[in-house]
């Protein structure tokens, strides 16, 4: 089963709010939101998972320099006993409801065959090009930055984590969530998490390039004979498999290099015309996907349903596991990509910025998907099946710089 277990934590001293120093995860920094981040404080920690190119060298190199540097004046501890560290949202979500997600970070244990063996169950695909700029970045620093995040079906599971201590750090992101995290050492707390994630499977939410880097990276460093005790685990996130402490968030398709998808998708897809796209539109459209089962489409030509053609689209999705056909990403992969002949995608949440940029004639479209459900994800998880890349967007993103995990401390 799972090992999860308690750390010494590498975190910002001398600080109670880390707002100016905390970023979001790697891979929702868009534009120049790295800059505006770095320019925030000159120890923010976008320097280390976004790094750039320095007399250090390379950003890998710069990135283990500052790591080193930060250390060094103190900038940066290690905290005196390893802890597991309580973690908190609270968060508004997008129909107006106050929610707050609980959770707990630690060393979750690799398992010893390797992605898709053991009980760490992931449930999508993954990018090539994404993992090997995160295994770069780890052989440059030893340090897992950022938590990727598992979900445990033990009932009640964030409670565990108590209430924060005096030494709970805070942080503001720019949405207004509030983060906070806290050590936790007392041994029955601790004893009761790590069982409490032993007691069964634990499925991957986010974070599956990590995760297949850290073991990669373990592989590596054994075949070279440099294997050390910190390379067999990565700092985790884990939350409740519930939907009361999970948002999950679509992921939308934003299309460049194939023009006229409206007239390409006309074969698979019932084309519902909705208007020109205007903020509200977008945002009506979103609603109108609930309800028909259907895509949506943004164009030049304004926002419109898509409604697969089942004697088409439905045939097509045989190459699919059954647990994901029901998926928006699934029908997108099997049905719409392969007719955008040419297409570069990018990948974003947020439905009315994808839009704009289609406005201003940076992009040919923007093909929306409605969220999977945490059913949906648990389905396909131990059901052993990935569904395609980027199919979930877990809501809000955990800040990174609250703790670090070095792997030699």
């Amino acid at each position: 089963m799972p090992l999860f277990q308690p750390f010494r934590g590498l975190r910002y001293r001398g600080l109670t709010d880390v707002t100016a120093v905390a970023a979001p995860p790697y891979d929702v920094i868009h534009g120049d939101e790295r800059d505006h981040l770095a320019a925030r404080d000159p120890h923010n920690a976008v320097q280390l998972i976004l790094p750039i190119a320095s007399a250090h060298g390379d950003g890998y190199a710069t990135a283990a320099a500052l790591l080193d540097a930060w250390r060094a004046d103190a900038t940066l501890a290690p905290d005196a006993t390893p802890a597991f560290y309580g973690y908190r949202m609270t968060f508004t979500d997008p129909h107006g409801a106050r929610r707050v997600t609980h959770g707990i970070v630690g060393a979750l244990g690799l398992p010893p065959g390797g992605p898709g063996t053991g009980d760490i169950l992931p449930h999508e695909r993954t990018i090539s090009k994404h993992r090997s700029d995160r295994l770069n970045l780890l052989e440059a620093t030893r340090t897992n930055l950022d938590p990727i995040w598992g979900l445990t079906p033990a009932p009640g599971f964030g409670k565990l984590a108590g209430e924060p201590g005096p030494d709970c750090q805070r942080a503001v992101d720019d949405a207004g969530v509030e983060h906070e995290a806290w050590a936790i050492t007392a041994p029955d707390q601790v004893e009761a998490i790590a069982e409490a994630v032993a007691s069964a499977p634990l499925v991957l939410a986010d974070g599956h390039h990590r995760f297949e880097t850290a073991c990669a990276y373990r592989s590596a460093r054994a075949e070279a004979g440099a294997a050390h005790p910190g390379d067999d685990a990565i700092m985790a996130l884990v939350v409740e498999l519930a939907e009361d402490e999970l948002w999950v968030a679509p992921i939308h398709r934003l299309v460049h290099g194939a023009p006229h998808a409206r007239l390409r998708l006309a074969a698979a897809f019932a084309v519902e015309p909705l208007g020109p796209a205007t903020p509200d539109s977008v945002a009506e459209l979103e609603d109108r996907m609930a309800e028909a089962g259907a895509l949506g489409l943004v164009d030049p030509e304004g926002v419109a349903l898509l409604h697969a053609r089942p004697e088409v689209v439905d045939a097509e999705l045989e190459v699919e596991p059954p647990e994901a056909r029901g998926t928006d990403a699934a029908v997108f992969e099997t049905a719409v990509l392969p007719r955008l002949a040419g297409a570069r995608l990018e990948f974003r949440h947020d439905a009315s910025v994808l839009a704009a940029a289609v406005a201003r004639g940076d992009a040919d479209a923007v093909v929306l998907l409605r969220p999977v459900s945490v059913a949906q994800i648990r389905t396909a998880s131990y059901a052993g099946v990935r569904m395609p890349q980027k199919t979930t967007f877990f809501a809000p993103k955990p800040r990174t710089g609250l703790v670090f995990r070095a792997l030699d401390d």
